[in-house]
C-alpha cells in the first residue's frame, strides 16, 4: 500500500487483503477487497482490530453491480491493525497470507502511523 501526497510516495506498507484477493468485491462474504475509488469516511478506535479507518465501500458503481447480480454488497471494509490482543504475537507474520474478510491489514505500529497521517475525507484508490 502506498501513501501519496501530490503524487509523491510518503510511505509504503506491505499489507494483507481478503482471503480471495483476486478480482473486485461483489458481495458480502466473498472475502475480496474492493477495488476502485473511495474515501476514508470515519475512524473506529474500539473495533475488534487495533484501530480502523472505515472505507466508503460500497460506492454507486458497487451498488449498481450488486443490484444487477441480486446480492448484498456488504460494507464493513476498513484499513486496520491486527486482532486485539494478538498484535505482538502475530506481528509481521500476518503478511505471509491474505487473511481478512475483505479489509486491508497492517501491523499495529503501521496502523498507528497511518491513523496519524490520514485524515477523514482522504480520497483513496484501491487497485491491484
Amino acid at each position: 500500500m502506498l501513501l501519496l501526497n501530490n503524487g509523491e510516495i510518503l510511505k509504503a506498507y506491505r499489507i494483507s487483503l481478503g482471503k480471495h484477493p483476486v478480482g473486485h468485491k461483489t458481495c458480502q462474504g466473498d472475502q475480496k477487497t474492493p477495488e476502485g475509488k473511495y474515501v476514508i469516511d470515519s475512524r473506529i478506535s474500539d473495533s475488534k482490530f487495533y484501530l480502523a479507518l472505515h472505507i466508503s465501500y460500497p460506492n454507486d458503481s458497487d451498488i449498481k453491480n450488486a443490484q444487477k447480480l441480486g446480492v448484498d454488497t456488504g460494507g464493513d471494509i476498513v484499513i486496520h491493525g491486527l486482532p486485539n490482543g494478538l498484535g505482538k504475537k502475530i506481528g509481521r507474520l500476518h503478511r505471509m497470507t491474505d487473511w481478512t474478510d475483505g479489509c486491508i491489514a497492517v501491523t499495529n505500529s503501521e496502523m498507528e502511523e497511518i491513523w496519524k497521517l490520514i485524515p477523514d475525507g482522504t480520497a483513496i484508490e484501491i487497485k491491484p
